[in-house]
């Protein structure tokens, strides 16, 4: 009897291990099949971001009443003429640059020998580099030189001997010319038929992914695919257009300020601008390079490193954000990873192809439910939930970061939203753990605390809706955004004049926030001070020891008219009863609030401890209760019972 949880211990971590080695061998057998059978998977990839371009342009012949066939025909054969084309005066650039090369030789080491003359401690230098030539010389002596006897004794003179190969014959001739071609046209043709079949079946081919996916919503999955292949299409077209207007503008300024091969340049600038971060700086390098070669001064190189100064950041930080958005999607450290992964697997076309491939890794991600693992690794959307994130933030005692992201949200949502959306959600898995016994008395304080430096931080905020909604560009806030509903039915509550109050609500702290039993309910009764003072109502805060029979009697209610009693858990209605009580004698004008902000709470088990504990109302969120609050001042606001679908929003 003893044993046998002991073995099944064993079984589940033998369970573990094993499923542990699987995922290991398997993603050792994916890496090798991609790095062995490049040669195929290259040619693929290429068809398949190939095809997210051309799709938007063989969407539109269609529109236009073009038969199918007939669009992806001409649409592939027009871009591989366009293709072709850039191939051919990328070779003609080359064969001029490398005829010119000879005659920048002078200028070079005229160059060099100005910066050596120019440089300081030259005399040293010098000195230094000629000991090293003559230790070299030195080593590499033989051992056994020869005497001088021995060069002195007579020999033959050396016949010398020329092995000629014979004339080739024409076949030869022919394989030579044609053999350094075979390999770039048969992965152009795979390219072509790759392009051509996946724009004629693209329906099968996603039908066959849902398949593949084992998704039991055909509509949604159907849906979210054909949506994210909308996107990528979108992103890969306008990218193509951006990156190409970028080569296209370096190649004209280059051209005017007169350097060789412009257009070799401005086509390698809108080719390496596909690869992140670094794509830009080594685009620069080639012609920075020449600049110093064929110029006898310097402003050439200054005019060149003045360009990509000023078209890069205006292309990337202006332009960029305007045409698509700041982001790919991509985090900046899997954009590395990527970058460095796809090019040890297939080269200089992995470096391009990086972020493309990982872009679709992530959409697939975010809508193939076995595929979420790739958006959490790549993705840069946060891997934890609003709430999650907060709970951790107020865990590391980190009030700053916390309300920085909050402002954030604030630039969209109002402040009820965020505190019930996710600082309230937060608590409640602070709650969670709590009553598993994993969240100390220590640290609940530690949290609370932590809260009321977050309060302080967003004193200034008012409960509105933002007049003028600025969209946020943080990850973590836009994920908060999307997760909270456009529209509260506490978004629009008034802001109260005090000199239209009746007079028991003129006291300096009108109203009086009680926690319930421990200091998680604090927190939660800090945020639900902060809120009533936004609307006219000002708070102040107690802790739970203040309902004890010994505090009770000391606590301070002058100008007290309405009390909230708050709880994040309904585990002792009891407790309730007898907060509700003592608040009674203590406050017997003055009306009391049950605020039981726990989750997943419905009307009917909120009305039940309302009645059990003989409070005047109750709420199960913080919106509602400043709702009650202000219709507690005889003004006329409509109080709004949640509707289910609202409840459950809120919970």
């Amino acid at each position: 009897m003893i044993r046998q949880p002991f073995k099944a211990r064993s079984s589940d971590e033998l369970i573990a291990l094993l499923s542990a080695v699987a995922s290991a061998v398997l993603a050792f057998m994916i890496v090798a099949t991609l790095y062995f059978g490049r040669e195929i998977l290259v040619p693929i990839a290429l068809a398949i971001l190939l095809s997210f371009v051309l799709a938007p342009l063989v969407g539109a012949l269609q529109r236009i009443r073009v038969p199918r066939g007939l669009a992806v025909v001409g649409v592939v054969v027009t871009a591989f003429a366009l293709i072709f084309a850039t191939g051919s005066l990328l070779a003609t650039q080359l064969t001029q640059l490398a005829n010119d090369l000879p005659r920048y030789q002078s200028t070079m080491t005229a160059k060099i020998q100005s910066f050596r003359e120019t440089t300081a401690g030259r005399g040293t230098l010098e000195r230094a580099s000629g000991m090293l030539k003559d230790l070299s010389k030195e080593l590499d002596k033989p051992k056994d030189a020869p005497s001088a006897l021995s060069l002195r004794t007579p020999t033959a003179d050396p016949v010398p001997v020329e092995v000629r190969q014979p004339d080739p014959g024409a076949l030869e001739s022919l394989h030579s010319l044609i053999s350094p071609l075979l390999h770039p046209l048969a992965t152009t043709g795979i390219i072509i038929i790759f392009v051509i079949f996946i724009l004629l079946q693209r329906e099968d081919l996603r039908n066959r992914l849902i398949r593949l996916a084992g998704s039991h919503d055909l509509q949604r999955t159907t849906a979210a695919l054909d949506d994210a292949a909308r996107r990528l299409s979108r992103l890969f077209l306008i990218q193509l257009l951006l990156n190409g207007t970028f080569g296209l503008v370096i190649g004209i300024g280059l051209w005017l300020i007169g350097i060789p091969s412009a257009i070799l340049w401005g086509i390698l600038a809108g080719v390496l601008r596909f690869v992140p971060y670094i794509g830009a700086f080594i685009a620069a390098a080639f012609p920075l390079v020449l600049s110093v070669a064929v110029d006898p001064g310097w402003s050439m190189l200054l005019w060149t490193l003045g360009l990509f100064l000023v078209v890069e950041p205006i292309v990337g930080h202006v332009i960029e954000p305007m045409v698509y958005g700041h982001s790919t999607g991509l985090s900046p450290v899997a954009v590395v990873a990527a970058a460095t992964f796809w090019t040890a697997l297939w080269g200089p076309i992995g470096l391009v192809l990086a972020t493309p491939l990982t872009v679709c890794l992530v959409v697939l991600g975010r809508h193939v439910e076995r595929l979420e693992f790739l958006d959490v690794m790549f993705g840069d959307r946060p891997a934890l939930s609003p709430p999650e994130i907060f709970y951790q933030r107020m865990l590391a005692g980190d009030p700053t970061e916390a309300a920085e992201k909050a402002e954030e949200f604030l630039k969209e949502r109002a402040l009820s939203s965020y505190y019930d959306e996710v600082a309230l959600k937060g608590l409640q898995l602070a709650q969670v753990d709590a009553e598993r016994g994993t969240l100390d008395r220590e640290r609940a304080s530690k949290i609370k605390d932590t809260i009321s430096e977050f309060a302080v931080n967003l004193s200034d905020q008012d409960d509105r809706p933002p007049r003028n909604v600025r969209a946020t560009t943080d990850a973590e806030a836009t994920s908060a955004v999307e997760s909270v509903a456009d529209q509260s039915p506490y978004d629009n509550l008034p802001v109260l004049n005090k000199d239209a109050l009746p007079p028991e609500w003129l006291g300096e702290h009108p109203v009086l926030c009680v926690a319930g039993r421990s200091p998680l309910d604090e927190g939660a009764a800090i945020m639900l001070g902060q809120l009533t003072t936004a609307h006219g109502l000002s708070a102040r805060v107690e802790a739970a020891e203040a309902l004890s029979v010994a505090n009770v009697f000391r606590l301070e209610t002058t100008g007290v008219a309405l009390a909230c009693l708050i709880y994040l858990d309904a585990n002792g209605p009891a407790h309730m009863r007898y907060s509700v009580q003592r608040l009674r004698r203590k406050l017997p004008k003055a009306k009391i609030i049950l605020c039981c902000l726990i989750k997943d709470i419905d009307r009917s088990r909120l009305e039940e401890l309302r009645a059990t504990a003989k409070a005047d109302l109750a709420a199960g969120n913080l919106g509602e209760t400043v709702q009650l609050c202000i219709a507690a001042t005889a003004a006329e606001v409509p109080v709004v019972t949640p509707s289910v679908e609202v409840a459950a929003m809120t919970a």
